[in-house]
Order: C-alpha cells, then structure tokens, then sequence
C-alpha cells in the first residue's frame, strides 16, 4: 500500500498525524534541517516521538536536508549518531557531505535523497542509488508520465510530494532569499520571495512567482498503480489541526482504495489553499492557472475544533494484534499476543482450577482478550483453547492481558542495536600555491569572441545548444588555443535526454571532453557518454566532505557555492580544483514554469525580459533548457577589485559568468580582472562572500 508520510513541526503535530493514520511522519530537531523556523524538537522530544510513533506502527524520518559547513559537520554527525540510537527510520539529506558522513559514522541508518538534491530523472535515481541511498524524493514539478518512467525503471524507491506549498523554483536551487536578503533556503530559513509582489514595468503589481498549493487528491490511486512507495504531504511549518486534517483525508482515501470525496477537498481547501489547489505539474499542464495567493478568511473554527478532538480525545490509532490462550489443568495459563510484523509477548500466570459453579467457556475468554480499549492496540483475532470445567478470576485474565501488550510495546518501542563510529574528516589536502586562473561560462556563442579568446582563459564553458548550433564557435576555441567545455542544462527530465544525448555525444566526435554539470542528473549522464565532469554552483559544494565525495566519485573538479564567504572557502580541504564565480549575474531561479509566456501569451525569450520588484529592482529573466526561465539577479557580482582576498582562497579558478552582457563588455570585464582597464559596472554586489548566510 502506498505510504502516506505527514509533516510533523512539533510533538503535537506529531500526534495529529498519527492518529489520522500517518503511516510515517519527518521531524527535524537542531539547526539542520530545512525548516529551521519550525518549532522543531530537542533531543529528548524527539526520542518520545519516535516511542510514541513505533508503538502505533509508525515511521520516523529525521531531516538532515541543508547544505552544512565543515564546522557544523560534527555536530550533524553528533545528531545522527542520536537520531540512530533512538529508532528513526531513515535520514533525508541534500548535502553530498552529509551523506558521506552518515555512511561512515551511522553505516546501518537508511538515507533518503531530500527534493533538495533536484533529482528529476532516472539518471539522477541511479546515482543515489549508487550512493547507497535506499530512496529518492523526486522534484514536484514532474509530471505523471515521468514519475511512472522513474517508477519503473528505478533501483530504489520513489518518493513524491501529494500535497502542500509548491517552490517557483526547482528545489535545491534557489538563491534568490540568500543573495537577496540573506536567508538561504538550502539553509533552512528561506524567506519566500516568491511570494512577494513583482512586475514586467516599472510596478510591482502582480504576484508572477506565486503558485498555488499543490493537491494530488484525485489522483492517489493512480500514484500508488504506477509504483510510487510513498506520498508525502507538505507542512511543518503549519499548526497541528492542518496536519490532523489533509493526513485524515488523504489516509482514509488511501486505505478505502478511493479518492477524496468533495466534503473532503473542502475541507482541504479550508485547512489552507492559495486561491484553491493545482495538480498542474502532475498533469502537464503549465501556465497561469497554477498561480495564487494566501487569500485572509475567516478562521474555519468548526473543523479546526473537529481535528483538535481526532487527536486529543483518546486514543484512535488502533493496531491490529493476535491474541492466543492455553488453559489446561495443572499447568499455568498461557497468554500471547503476535503484531503483523511478527513480534511475539508470551505471559503466564496461575494454574486454572476445577470450576465449582459456572466453567469457564472459549467465547469468556476471548471476550476479556478483546478489552483493550485505552491502548493503542485492537484485537483483530482471537485463537483460544480451554479445556472443560475449569475456572480462573476475571482479573487473572485481565492481568494477563495487560502484561502481554505491555511486553509487545516494549518490544515495539526497542532501541535498535545499529554500529556507530566517530565522525573523522579525513585526510586533509592543501590549497595550491598557484594564484587562480581565469575560466568563463557565456549564454550565446556570440559572447566568444576572437578578442575575448585572445586573452587565454584556461577553460570557456558554453551551453550544449550553443555548441551545437555554432560549431564555429568551438573552432574559435581551438584556433585561439583555448580549451572548450559544455555546460550542461541543470534540469532535463527524462523525456528531453534523447535530444540531450545526442547533442552531447555530436559534441564528443568534435573534440570536446570536459562537461560543467548543475545537478547529480546531468553529471550522471555526462559521464556515462565519456565526458570528465566539473561539478557547478548547483550541487552545492558547501564543505570538504562534499569535495571527498565528488573526488570519489569520479569528477575532474568542482565549483564552490556561492552562498559561502571567502574564509569559508579558503579553509575547505581542496581534493578536487575549485573554482568560484568571481563575476556576473548570480541566477536567483530556475523555474519550470515559463514566467514570460505566462505574462504575455508569446515566447519572447530572446528579447529583454526584466522582473521588476518593490523597491525598483530589475531581475533578467532568461531562457532555460527546454521551455524553462532563470531568474538572474539585478546587480552583477564584482570583484575585481578584490583580487587580493579571493585569491587567498586557494582556488584553482575564478570563474567569469556572462549572461547579458555584449560580446565587447564580455571583453571588458575579463580585461578588468586581468589588471588591464578600470571597467566598473554602474550597479555591482559583492554577493555573500563578505556576508553570513542565515
């Protein structure tokens, strides 16, 4: 049966999920997880909720899912090894290093690839799997065609998200709350802004970048036929009768083998909705009706007052036991109880005697067994065998009972006896002692200039489109003795790596070798076509775990996150190259979602397209691979004049990114960073690397 996974933001919303029939719930507890602005758990709240969770026949996932520093490692290690002793099932993770670490210091706990890892395809499935992942939580924005290819071919599990707030952004691969104000969501504290006002003049007056919840009621038979393990509902953010609510009705539908009945989508949309629900992704249908915001209505007190009573009012979460008896003569009585997973409490107690008045029957006996009102167990069989005319007290009987359910809830509630190992970085390489060379990513072939490529970067990276339409353009490279890389597209879904494929293997007879890849996806495939793969902003190299970790599995270097400050980079141990981008517009977004159609119901993504904030700001909108946008942010990122502190930081590169810029500003900058102009840009950032990220 499908599994419904609920959020849980608190021990009480724990409480609503399970006893709305949450099959499993996910917690977060310590700075590590990716809402941080939940209520959370301390250690000791989330040993009861694991308790209380295994005893109703529950599943506990912990949430390890940010990007950490090399700092914050050993206390993550820390956490795991707790989280392992106390019985959770598994630990979602985004970060490379994080899982490097689990597997070498909680080797028995399961791991699960978080919807922060952007994985969106098989290639990307199978390398967790090759990870040692034992499942994956796939991006929202799939549709129903590809989640079932990904079933069926898939290793490991699939995990999808049924219910709760959509990202604009593919998750994993935002920055527009960290470089903008700060709060980075692969941090665990993004300020959605998303959800804020924007416009295409000079006003923000629409709400472009909102989308509606998404609601898979209707669709739940459907998911579970074409092989998904489990749905999970979004929501640790919200208050407990919202949990109690959506578990309720997505676990009674799952269970009766049906979808939501319209009383219940009401009750959905009451719990909360942005202007209703979308299951546009799921359907493949894009476009603006996916859009909506948090309307203000009137708080639904009624049934918030029916969910407070699903959970507060005794117990609901029943599970099925078997109960056995032995009565004989001269022989002590005999009590067991079996749960479906096969644990076995086995009682005695005094011998029966001779009834002097009225025997004891079968049918008496299995009537006492079936008393278990107050627990969180029902009897669902009763095998009993008394022989005639014997007798033994009711509360003989009852007694046996009861010690029997409480010998299988502590075999329910049994710590696990998993290894555990200290948490060791390992081996520590040094920073090279050559400054920093000069590499550069463009959009357009035209950006590669003769003059631009006179000035010998080490390596240029040009998208895999552009590679192939403008073949000169690699042979521009080559005369100018400049080597050539493809960059790679951060998102491509199953259905579009044919066309992908074949263009990358095109640009392998022509000579090129290297590949810049955004996401494990892309890497996965590069390399199984014999590219040696560089690892970009988008896999977020956050610590030297991370960089351990690409190095074994086979990457020729790897790019910093941006999100980092200088010193943080600096200290990272350098197992691989490292390169960071050192100018450009930093891309806030990539969304599935074609903004610019949606605004103006034509493809116009070859002209300017500015997103235009509160405060006047000007975002770029450009576009992706496929009929996709990035976001790209208003200020280019300037640090030429700061050469002095970042080639401090024991980087192989810096990379010079150019999105709109002119064939001759292209030439313009990199001049500048090579000490040969006084190029400035009019408006510039110097990102995060002088600020704390939250």
């Amino acid at each position: 049966m499908l599994e419904l996974l609920a959020p849980a933001g608190s021990m009480e919303a724990v409480v609503a999920a399970v006893q709305n029939g949450a099959d499993a719930v996910y917690l977060g507890y310590g700075d590590f997880n990716a809402r941080r602005n939940a209520k959370n758990f301390t250690q000791e709240e989330a040993a009861a909720a694991v308790s209380y969770c295994h005893l109703r026949g529950c599943k506990v996932y912990l949430t390890l899912n940010t990007l950490l520093t090399d700092r914050e490692l050993p206390g993550a290690a820390q956490v795991a090894a707790h989280a392992s002793d106390i019985g959770v099932d598994a630990v979602l993770v985004q970060d490379l290093g994080v899982a490097r670490m689990l597997r070498q210091t909680v080797p028995a706990l399961p791991i699960h690839a978080s919807t922060q890892m952007t994985v969106h395809s098989l290639d990307g499935v199978k390398l967790c799997a090759d990870l040692g992942m034992s499942r994956v939580v796939l991006s929202r924005e799939l549709s129903r065609e590809q989640i079932s290819y990904i079933c069926q071919n898939s290793p490991i599990e699939i995990e999808i998200f049924g219910h709760g707030a959509l990202c604009m952004c593919y998750s994993g691969q935002c920055f527009f709350s960290s470089v903008i104000g700060g709060r980075s969501g692969n941090r665990g504290l993004c300020a959605q802004p998303c959800r804020m006002k924007y416009g295409w003049g000079s006003r923000a007056d629409e709400y472009p970048l909102s989308l509606k919840d998404m609601s898979l009621a209707g669709h739940l038979k459907e998911v579970e036929k074409m092989g998904v393990k489990c749905i999970k509902l979004e929501g640790r953010m919200k208050r407990p009768e919202y949990v109690a609510i959506v578990t309720g009705v997505y676990s009674r539908a799952i269970r009766e083998g049906r979808e939501p009945t319209g009383e219940e989508l009401t009750a959905l949309e009451q719990a909360f909705s942005r202007q209703g629900f979308t299951d546009g992704y799921f359907l493949g249908n894009k476009g603006p009706d996916m859009f909506g915001v948090r309307q203000e209505e009137k708080e639904p007190r009624e049934l918030f007052a029916q969910a407070r009573a699903s959970y507060e009012n005794g117990e609901h979460r029943k599970e099925p036991v078997h109960f056995y008896a032995l009565l004989q003569p001269d022989r002590p009585a005999q009590v067991a109880v079996q749960d479906r997973e096969g644990r076995i409490a086995r009682v005695e107690g005094p011998s029966p005697e001779q009834a002097r008045n009225v025997p004891l029957t079968r049918e008496k006996v299995e009537g006492q067994l079936q008393r278990t009102g107050g627990t969180p167990f029902f009897c669902e069989k009763a095998t009993v065998r008394v022989e005639e005319g014997l007798s033994l007290p009711l509360s003989v009987l009852n007694g046996l009972r009861r010690q029997a359910l409480e010998e299988l809830t502590r075999q329910r509630t049994a710590l696990p006896q998993r290894p555990k190992e200290p948490f060791h970085p390992g081996v520590r390489y040094p920073n090279p002692k050559q400054p920093p060379v000069f590499t550069l990513s463009v959009r357009t072939a035209q950006q590669l200039s003769p003059e631009l490529l006179g000035r010998r970067p080490a390596l240029v990276y040009l998208p895999v489109q552009e590679a192939l339409q403008e073949p000169q353009a690699l042979q521009r490279c080559k005369s100018a003795g400049v080597e050539a890389a493809v960059l790679l597209p951060r998102i491509c879904s199953d259905s579009e790596a044919k066309e992908l494929e074949s263009a990358l293997a095109a640009l392998r007879e022509q000579g090129v070798e290297q590949a810049l890849a955004g996401t494990l996806d892309g890497a996965y495939r590069a390399m199984r076509l014999g590219f040696r793969v560089r690892s970009d902003f988008g896999i977020g190299v956050f610590n030297s775990q991370s960089l351990k970790e690409l190095r074994r599995m086979g990457f020729e270097g790897a790019t910093a996150s941006f999100e980092l400050k200088l010193p943080q980079i600096r200290d990272l141990s350098k197992a691989l190259p490292l390169e960071a981008v050192v100018y450009g517009r930093l891309p806030l977004m990539i969304t599935e979602n074609c903004i610019i159609h949606n605004h103006s119901g034509q493809h116009t993504c070859h002209g300017l397209n500015q997103l235009t904030d509160r405060r006047g700001e000007r975002f770029p909108v450009v576009k992706a691979w496929g009929c996709r946008n990035e976001i790209l942010n208003s200020k280019k990122l300037f640090l030429a004049d700061k050469w002095a502190d970042w080639q401090r930081a024991g980087l192989w590169a810096g990379r010079l990114m150019f999105t709109t810029e002119t064939p001759p500003e292209c030439v313009q900058v990199l001049d500048r960073y090579l000490n040969r102009s006084s190029y400035q840009p009019n408006e510039y950032t110097r990102g995060l690397y002088y600020r704390d990220v939250e």
